[in-house]
This record gives C-alpha cells, sequence and structure tokens, in this order.
C-alpha cells in the first residue's frame, strides 16, 4: 500500500490542469455480471479530491463495482467482435496510417496530421452513452486518484482488483479487467487497463491509460486499437 500526499501548490497545479483538459453490455463469459447497456443510473463516488471529480462506482456497460464492463477501443463508442488495426475506425488499416488524433506526421495517413490530442464530445464513449454529466477520465484525473488516496491490490466477491481509499473514507473498486487483442482478453484477473481521453503525445498510436498489476499501479500508454474498459468521472454535483 502507498500513499501519496500533495502540497497546496500541487493540488491547485492539477486543479487547473483537470479544468482546461476535463470534460452496452459486452459480456466477457469468464466475468461477472456485467448488467445493461447504458448504465442508466450510474452512480458517483465522493473520494474528496482536490478537484472535486466524482468517480463512477462502476464501468461503462457494468451494474456492480466487480462488473468487467464493455470493453471498447479508444476514440470508439461501439463494441466490437475484433479489437484489430484493421477494425479500427481512425485508421487506414494500419496503426501507421492514422486518419484521426495524429500529431506526427509519420504515423499519419498520406501524412495526415490534425494535432488533436483529447477526445471530442463525439468520440468519448461516456458521453456518447451516458450523458453530458459524464466523460472519459483525463490522465491528470487518473494521476490525482493515485496522489490523493491509499489503494491495494485485493479480491472483492472474488474478484482480483485495486481497492482505492479516500481520506473522508470513500472507497472505489477497480476490477483487474484487462484489456482485448483481437477476439481475446489477455491476463483477465492480473492485470487492469483503463482509458483516458488523452492521446499519448510521444506516440499518437497510444493513449494514455492506467495500468496495474498486483505489483504496481501506474498512468501508462496502450495501444488505440486494443479494447479496454471505461471508468468515467463527473465534476463535482452543485
Amino acid at each position: 500500500m502507498k500513499k501519496f500526499i500533495v502540497t497546496q501548490a500541487a493540488a491547485a497545479l492539477m486543479l487547473l490542469i483537470i479544468a482546461t483538459t476535463g470534460c452496452k453490455k459486452n459480456v466477457n463469459p469468464n466475468g461477472p455480471n456485467n448488467g445493461n447497456e447504458s448504465n442508466d443510473n450510474l452512480e458517483y463516488v465522493d473520494l474528496g479530491l482536490p478537484s472535486g471529480t466524482l468517480w463512477a462506482n462502476c464501468n461503462i456497460g457494468a451494474t456492480v463495482p466487480e462488473g468487467y464492463g464493455n470493453y471498447y477501443s479508444w476514440a470508439e463508442i461501439e463494441k466490437k467482435e475484433l479489437y484489430k488495426w484493421d477494425t479500427y475506425k481512425y485508421c487506414n488499416e494500419s496503426g501507421n496510417q492514422l486518419t484521426k488524433y495524429c500529431n506526427d506526421p509519420e504515423f499519419g495517413n498520406e501524412g495526415f496530421s490534425d494535432n488533436l490530442t483529447i477526445l471530442e464530445s463525439g468520440d468519448d464513449v461516456a458521453i456518447a452513452l451516458l450523458s453530458n454529466e459524464w466523460c472519459m477520465p483525463t490522465k491528470e484525473q487518473w494521476d490525482e486518484l493515485l496522489q490523493n488516496t491509499t489503494y491495494s491490490w485485493t479480491t472483492q466477491n472474488d474478484v482480483n482488483g485495486y481497492l482505492f481509499t479516500a481520506t473522508n473514507g470513500n472507497t472505489m473498486f477497480l476490477p483487474a479487467s484487462d484489456r482485448i487483442r483481437d477476439d481475446e482478453v489477455l491476463d483477465l484477473g492480473n492485470q487492469g487497463y483503463y482509458w483516458s481521453n488523452m492521446l499519448d503525445n510521444e506516440n499518437p498510436r497510444k493513449a494514455n491509460t492506467l495500468v496495474f498489476s498486483s505489483e504496481d499501479i501506474k498512468t501508462s500508454s496502450s495501444f488505440r486499437h486494443l479494447g479496454i474498459p471505461v471508468r468515467p468521472v463527473r465534476a463535482a454535483v452543485q
């Protein structure tokens, strides 16, 4: 278990970053019940974060915190049978031929570049399936979560994952749902991957993710064509 404490200056800076950058039923046969398609009754958890960000209590497509929910390629809002580059919406059959969200012509289709690094609302699955109150988290929001809670690898209702505990006593569980490549869930129960809404600035074939195992948890990046779950966020309720 680790605990990170941010200084007042760091917290203020993070709040500014988040404010300026933030904002159904794909059942895995080996996973728990994943529930209804649209998460109409999605609830939030107040972890007392400096930004006021509220986290959903379960993944999109799940009805319980331990549910893996739906898997999506980055910038896509629909489930599919195969998660491959040649089925990915924003490329021409290859990760080196991107057609949207590309800040490096080397990876763009015929030298394409649009310098878009944040998902537009139409490509944010949380906005598309839930409402404008919800959106996909930014990388900074994942970092804020890690820096302002204690967290530990645990098993909840027979599902492995991380339990985050806030100073106000509230908790949030993220199941180790891993990711899908082609039609295969790679390491279910041993690793967790969760999308952010932000492109990896150093490699436009990837987007920022939270990645964890029993030994480590951190923000990293993953290839955009992979199927990865989404844990939505929303602004503080007024």
